[in-house]
């Protein structure tokens, strides 16, 4: 939205909406779909007339009532304004694009990175989409193509090719007669019919909005067999993790990527720290995990003190157990703290009390509220520097890459019992459609 702002014109008048924001998670109630639509709605009706319609979606959130609670949105907006007013959207690289979405939107901004470092960007070129269709008129044609294949999340980092150059080839696919050319990587976790990557062009030229759209969608069609990372079991990561770090002056990672709060985890899973634990890792660090009344256990009890406790597994998942040990708390803070990494610099964070728990040579971050393990100012902030550690687990999937990839001596990816599934054949899918491969390259 601050890119959106910094960029349009002055000379528009800008009217605010509704703005809200959530972490990862289950459905939307419909109460709470309901109850924002409405309210953004019923805003946008006393506005009328308007010119435009600007919206800062994410674009894979579903309801209990609408898989493509995004589509749905949309269409609703669509039916207030009417079929000549300019709606253009921002979205996540994780968007779900649907064929309502497409109907529905004028223009379109999608993030060209995973780690998301250019929110602030995506919202400059949807200004700019808008204030050309202002000045050009709507555009005439509007194509979508599916991607016949899921992408697990860690398939779709764009620091490396392919995902890396098909977005540069996105970026290289607009201008002329195409006013966005968009590839959005989809997000498996999402039940809806329509999920999974996607390629969108809005154009003013039928042939050119056809030649575009065929470019880029036969270009992800092409790197099919090239979507691939190395996924390891807990005790392979922290075996190898143990023997390289042996060697190196600079922090092994070990990605928790099962147990990530950016796509639903829970936070506390024990897999990864209990193989820590069993293979005797040294200057390892875990984090984030998240435990209030271990948090709050260790506040009471002070630095230097030896507390016997089970942390974790506190939502019952399958493969996933409480740990329980004696640990020695050696680091409490109030969780308050402004992140300065490449993913959302400048946010102020409240995690609530927090604390370090050491059990041998292993540390755990506890906090009290959960938060993805993207910046290396959670651990700054309680007084540990992520550049002395040997190890480093991280509950994270691509976003901690941004700042501590500068860091690190190598990074590795642990599947341990979590509530982010990292392999969609796994999905008790209901709505997904029967053609899609759950894995590129799969049957």
């Amino acid at each position: 939205m601050s890119g959106f702002l910094d960029t349009i014109s002055p000379s528009h008048q800008l009217e605010p909406l509704l703005w809200g924001h959530a972490g990862a998670g289950g459905y939307i109630t419909d109460e709470c779909f309901e109850r924002i639509t409405g309210e953004l709605i019923g805003r946008l009706s006393g506005l009328m007339p308007v010119d435009a319609v600007y919206l800062d979606l994410h674009g894979a959130m579903c309801s209990e009532t609408f898989p493509d609670a995004e589509g749905e949105l949309l269409r609703r907006v669509r039916a207030s304004v009417g079929a000549s007013t300019p709606i253009v959207v921002s979205l996540d690289y994780h968007a779900n694009i649907t064929s309502q979405m497409v109907e529905c939107t004028d223009g379109m901004a999608v993030y060209l990175t995973y780690p998301h470092i250019d929110r602030q960007h995506t919202g400059a070129r949807a200004a700019r989409i808008l204030m050309r269709v202002l000045e050009e008129g709507l555009p005439g044609h509007r194509l979508l193509r599916r991607i016949p294949f899921l992408l697990p999340l860690n398939f779709q980092c764009t620091l490396v090719d392919p995902s890396k150059r098909i977005v540069d080839t996105s970026v290289d696919g607009e201008g002329g007669l195409i006013l966005n050319l968009c590839y959005a990587a989809g997000f498996p976790p999402s039940d809806l019919n329509e999920c999974g990557p996607a390629v969108v062009c809005h154009g003013y030229s039928a042939e050119a909005t056809l030649a575009a759209i065929d470019q880029l969608n036969n270009l992800v069609l092409e790197q099919e067999a090239t979507f691939a990372e190395p996924l390891m079991t807990p005790d392979e990561a922290v075996t190898e993790a143990i023997i390289t770090s042996r060697s190196s002056n600079r922090p092994v990672i070990i990605a928790d990527t099962q147990d990530n709060p950016g796509c639903g985890g829970t936070g506390d899973t024990t897999g990864l720290l209990e193989a820590l634990v069993r293979h005797d890792a040294t200057d390892a660090v875990l984090c984030v995990f998240t435990d209030a009344e271990a948090a709050s256990s260790a506040h009471q009890s002070g630095i230097g003190a030896q507390l016997k406790m089970t942390i974790g597994a506190k939502h019952n998942l399958p493969g996933v157990e409480p740990f329980s040990a004696t640990f020695e708390i050696t680091h409490l803070s109030d969780g308050i703290f402004t992140t300065t990494g490449r993913s959302i610099p400048g946010r102020n964070i409240n995690l609530g009390p927090c604390a370090v728990l050491k059990i041998g040579g292993v540390s755990v971050f506890v906090s009290s509220k959960r938060m993805q393990a993207y910046d290396q100012d959670i651990l700054r902030h309680i007084g540990i520097d992520p550049t002395k550690q040997k190890i480093l687990a991280l509950k994270s999937t691509c976003h901690f890459r941004a700042d501590f990839d500068q860091i690190a001596e190598k990074t590795l990816i642990a599947i341990a019992p979590g509530a982010h599934i990292v392999d969609p054949r796994t999905y008790p899918y209901r709505h997904l459609r029967s053609d899609v491969k759950l894995l590129p390259g799969s049957g």
